[in-house]
């Protein structure tokens, strides 16, 4: 503890932590700073900082997290981040509400995704040597893009730019994929637990179709009516506008919690809620302010849950995926994702440079995190295979966060040139 001790005492551990988190979020700001003007995201920063305490704690020989045995601390850090940048994500898009406009994402969902997930558990289960559920839930866990960490390649604040399909695609397919995958991590489980007869059943009407109709459900209801109330009691100036960017953290809240007691897809319901929120008084100034508080927050809730992967990365964890494991870094990113992709948009009008931009950005981040937390706290997964699935998972979002990040800027110039329009 700080001066808590008589006597001199330097170099504690509390104090140094302190420092090092104070020195993190003036990093972040630096970070978040003219970002766009950088050729690489802020969450690399955040990831080389979690990598310098992580030398740190083993310097130190600080009691640090496990990320297995304190799966916990992961699930709600990522929890709070994922359903904050779902709100965000939803309250950015302007696109009309028809299958015309939504068609590209709707190919990424109904088919980059499943085959994705199929393609994934196909390999735990003859490379990897994985049990078929603990193969499920790993499919599921890294088939989502991240609506977190896609946002420095998604679509701009409410009213900031037009639309450019590629940037659509992607923050709509990570404003949707989230919830939509998160069925298929509790079909890895129910397939890793004990079956009882007719589970296949009950898969299919309660943790898809009963979850998916509360979700979007909810999320249209409730989120309409959340910006319904918030616009008018702003004009009747009984809400303060200096309060504007705060009202994303409890409207979303309320939105997940909700949804999640009916046993609804909360993560679904966030992104829908952020799009009906925004359909109430559709270009009312007050959009922008919410977006921007809810931005905020996504961006230091990755920070925190970035820092705190990067400072849990230790040599002998990084073993545990095996050659098996880090094989799947490459394949799913430079084969899986891409082909996938490339199937799901066969007879789509996209031009060559869009489709490349869309099968190269499925950034795996905080989302899959969130999933794996869950599957390691269900207890249905052998201690072997809750540490593979885990690091794998790490494994495949730290090289995300660098490959992707690195990139965003260059390939985003190169594939998409200045002045192209949105596709309709």
């Amino acid at each position: 503890m700080i001066a808590a001790a008589p006597g001199l005492n330097f170099a504690g551990s509390y104090a140094l932590g302190l420092l090092f988190v104070g020195l993190a979020v003036i990093a972040a700001i630096g970070a978040l700073s003219h970002e766009e003007d950088r050729a690489f995201s802020a969450s690399i920063i955040y990831l080389g900082l979690g990598v310098i305490a992580a030398a740190g704690i083993e310097v130190l020989d600080v009691a640090w997290v496990d990320p297995i045995e304190d799966h916990a601390l992961y699930e709600k850090a990522s929890e709070l981040a994922v359903i904050v940048a779902l709100f965000g994500t939803g309250l950015k898009l302007d696109r009309e509400l028809r299958w015309r406009s939504w068609q590209t994402v709707a190919r990424l969902l109904g088919i980059a995704m499943p085959l994705t997930i199929a393609a994934v558990a196909l390999f735990g289960t003859q490379v990897m040597g994985l049990s078929l559920g603990a193969a499920i839930i790993l499919g599921a866990t890294l088939a989502p893009t991240d609506p977190v960490l896609a946002g420095d390649i998604g679509v701009g604040p409410p009213g900031d730019e037009e639309e450019r399909e590629p940037n659509f695609a992607i923050t709509g397919e990570a404003g949707l994929n989230d919830g939509l995958a998160f069925p298929f991590v509790l079909l890895g489980i129910v397939v890793a637990g004990d079956r009882p007869g007719g589970w296949f059943a009950e898969w299919v009407l309660t943790d898809v179709l009963f979850a998916i109709v509360v979700g979007v459900a909810m999320g249209a209801v409730v989120g309409y009516g959340l910006g319904a109330t918030a616009v008018r009691l702003r004009d009747r100036h009984l809400l303060s506008s200096e309060f504007d960017g705060w009202l994303a953290i409890p409207a979303v809240l309320v939105l997940y919690a909700a949804t999640e007691l009916l046993s609804g897809l909360g993560f679904l319901a966030a992104f829908v809620g952020g799009v009906a929120f925004r359909r109430y008084e559709h270009g009312h100034e007050y959009n922008r302010r919410v977006h921007d508080g809810a931005e905020t927050v996504e961006k230091f809730a990755e920070l925190a849950v970035i820092l705190l992967l990067g400072s849990t990365l230790t040599l002998s964890g990084l073993g545990e995926p095996g050659w098996s494991g880090w094989l799947l870094v490459p394949v799913l990113l430079l084969a899986i994702r891409p082909l996938s992709v490339v199937l799901a948009l066969l007879g789509s009008r996209l031009p060559a440079g869009d489709r490349r931009f869309v099968a190269w950005f499925g950034v795996r981040g905080v989302g899959s995190l969130y999933y794996v937390a869950v599957a390691i706290g269900l207890g249905v997964l052998s201690d072997g295979e809750e540490k593979v699935l885990f690091w794998t998972t790490a494994a495949c979002v730290v090289v995300s966060v660098l490959a992707h990040g690195a990139t965003a800027s260059p390939l985003s110039r190169r594939w998409l040139p200045a002045g192209q329009g949105a596709s309709d």
